[in-house]
């Protein structure tokens, strides 16, 4: 199963799929794709981490190659990706990362996760309300994570939009372990 969250900065979104995440499977995995970088990024990270402790989740950092993650994950598992537009980022600017091809290769990690049998959510931010990109870099990003939700909400069995904590389900239906 896949799922997709989308929506905007503190929407409510990473707390929504988290929620999600937990009652689809007992064997939790966050895998965080923000690295540190200064001060304001180091107190994002903790926030995460603060939202997460004591729910039995096993952090798995990876700021790059989702297709190259290997996981020892038993039937009943889940996997949190937080999120998919910070690791489009990464993939984008970072000299080891996929450049031009990001989102074809995050895509590819996802479809690797899924057709594992491993319950994935991933979270992802939607930034074409926000105004127009003003540097060729920022267009070309934006351009990008377009390209890469269309391509996880063809792919997903679910997705949601979070807007004011409020959750709109686009496709599909919310499933969680035992119900639908």
């Amino acid at each position: 199963m896949l799922a997709l969250v989308i929506g905007g900065a503190a929407s409510g979104k990473s707390e929504f799929a988290e929620s999600l995440a937990m009652s689809l499977a007992a064997e939790r995995y966050y895998v965080a794709t923000m690295m540190s970088y200064d001060a304001e990024a180091d107190r994002r990270v903790e926030r995460h981490r603060s939202m997460r402790r004591g729910k039995g989740f096993a952090t798995v950092e990876r700021p790059l190659d989702l297709a190259g993650m290997e996981l020892k994950s038993g039937p009943d598992a889940v996997v949190l990706l937080e999120c998919a537009s910070t690791l489009l980022g990464n993939e984008l600017c970072m000299p080891q990362g996929s450049g031009s091809g990001a989102w074809q290769a995050i895509l590819a990690g996802v479809e690797r996760l899924v057709n594992s049998g491993i319950n994935v959510v991933v979270v992802s931010n939607d930034v074409f309300g926000e105004g127009s990109a003003a540097t060729p870099e920022m267009r070309e990003y934006t351009r990008q994570l377009g390209l890469l939700n269309c391509g996880l909400a063809d792919m997903a069995d679910c997705v949601a939009e979070v807007v004011c904590g409020l959750v709109q389900v686009h496709k599909g239906s919310l499933v969680s372990r035992g119900r639908a």
